[in-house]
């Protein structure tokens, strides 16, 4: 047989070996087929599935809505905003982060508010700034052992730094070694350009001793009567607050004023009793004003748009001058022409205004929107904890910042007296700077202590990710790829 043929035959045999799908046979009239066999006969056939339209499964409704925009419209970005915000560890990283950027920020306006200033006292150009870049450093070393510090040693710490403070206050007070500046005595000398306000650290012995004192009371169920709640956190609070008037600073007065209100507040002090002491420090403010010549001139000065022929009200009217001149994006860094002698104090009670003049409203508006974030965060701390003293603290605290900020601010736009208070974290001064540092850490090592936040951050150590990682890796066999 020639070879075509026999490769004719193979071909045709293999063809018949193969086996055929199974095809099922008509069924008659009104007799259904088996599921099975009905299935081998739409697959043999060739036959498809007809198509469902998508979202037509389990429960759906045969159409879905489409979605508006790329990210799901504004509600949807609202949503992941606010699950961003609550996250466990979302206020320890704004209190640490606005706290940073607002220091940051004023160590770069201080430099360029207070070159004219030390020129003109025939010191260099970098003279104030190397000094709040020192207070800087050191309160930065404050603030990184106070949030490393365990709860245990703060409220240990209570009644020492309350002691402590309240010699120094003391000793402020004896001629000859308290200073006074700006008709103020409440200076100590420690040698060289170096100077301390010892009622700066007054706030943060109230804050610490306050808040150890209430929440041993609240442990023992003692806040529900009036005597327990106001002895003895009224008389030593009155007692520092005698101490800063004696060296004549209203301003720190009233700063430890709010925070002795804030504490009450967060103890929940009964309304009358609130109003209470409120009145009778409204009433004592009001006689402390009256009888203070430069105290009525200062309140006259609320609101002015100009200067007094006398020269009275200079320094609020030139505040205004100075953030009007700002414009929108302000006239650049180093480019005031009020701290050229027209705005006293530029770089410490007045600092802001200098910022609205070289920032304008753009800088002004970064500024306010660090400490509202600050604020936030540090009631969130205050309202998510359990542990009374972290309450206490942490309101106070807030409480303190945001208090102070408002009345710079408030002084400098004329809605307030000018109250002489530095701007927290930004305005020039070391002994305003150590305590609020210090007071931030504190805030930082409060936001630690919650238990989502310590499970979130012992999950990012290197060390505990590594052997996460290698307990849900499975061990494959050997030639396995």
């Amino acid at each position: 047989m020639p070879a075509d043929e026999r490769f004719a035959v193979r071909r045709e045999s293999a063809r018949a070996s193969v086996p055929r799908p199974l095809t099922a046979a008509p069924a008659p009239a009104g007799v259904p087929l088996p599921p099975g066999l009905a299935l081998r006969g739409r697959l043999a056939t060739g036959a498809r599935r007809p198509e469902t339209p998508r979202g037509s499964g389990r429960g759906g409704s045969g159409s879905r809505t489409p979605r508006t925009g790329r990210g799901g419209g504004p509600r949807r970005a609202y949503e992941r905003a606010r699950r961003a915000w609550d996250r466990p560890l979302t206020a320890y990283y704004v209190i640490l982060g606005s706290s940073l950027l607002i220091t940051v920020l004023g160590l770069v306006m201080v430099y360029s508010a207070s070159m004219i200033k030390a020129l003109d006292i025939s010191k260099p150009a970098t003279y104030f700034f190397g000094k709040q870049f020192l207070a800087a450093v050191i309160g930065g070393g404050l603030m990184l052992i106070a949030a490393r510090m365990p709860v245990k040693l703060h409220r240990g710490l209570a009644y020492p730094i309350l002691m402590v403070t309240v010699f120094l206050m003391v000793l402020v007070q004896v001629p000859g070694i308290g200073m006074s500046v700006n008709g103020n005595q409440n200076w100590l000398y420690l040698g060289g350009p170096f100077q301390l306000q010892p009622s700066e650290f007054g706030k943060l012995a109230l804050i610490l001793w306050g808040a150890d004192l209430l929440a041993r009371k609240q442990d023992k169920r003692l806040l529900t009567q009036w005597k327990h709640m106001l002895v003895p956190l009224v008389p030593v609070a009155f007692m520092l607050l005698g101490l800063i008037m004696l060296g004549g600073d209203m301003g720190t007065a009233i700063i430890l004023t709010a925070i002795l209100f804030g504490l009450l507040w967060l103890a929940g002090a009964p309304t009358r009793l609130f109003a209470g002491v409120l009145g009778f420090a409204a009433v004592l403010a009001f006689l402390l004003i009256r009888t203070s010549p430069n105290r009525m001139s200062r309140l006259a000065c609320m609101g002015v748009s100009e200067p007094d022929p006398e020269g009275g009200c200079w320094q609020a009217a030139h505040g205004i001058y100075a953030l009007a001149s700002g414009g929108w994006f302000g006239s650049g860094l180093g480019a005031s022409v009020e701290k050229w002698g027209q705005l006293p104090e530029p770089h410490t009670d007045f600092i802001f205004a200098i910022t609205g003049e070289e920032l304008g409203l753009a800088g002004t508006l970064s500024v306010l929107a660090l400490f509202a974030a600050l604020g936030y965060a540090g009631i969130r701390v205050a309202g998510r904890t359990e542990d009374p003293f972290v309450r206490y603290a942490a309101g106070g605290v807030t409480t303190w910042i945001t208090a102070q900020a408002v009345i710079n601010i408030g002084a400098v736009l004329g809605l307030l007296p000018i109250a002489g208070v530095p701007l927290p974290l930004f305005s020039y001064g070391g002994s305003a700077l150590l305590p609020t540092m210090f007071a931030v850490g504190l805030m930082i090592a409060f936001a630690r202590e919650d238990p989502a936040a310590k499970a979130a951050l012992a999950m990012r150590k290197p060390g505990v990710r590594w052997k996460t990682m290698r307990r849900r890796v499975k061990k494959r066999s050997f030639g396995e790829r």
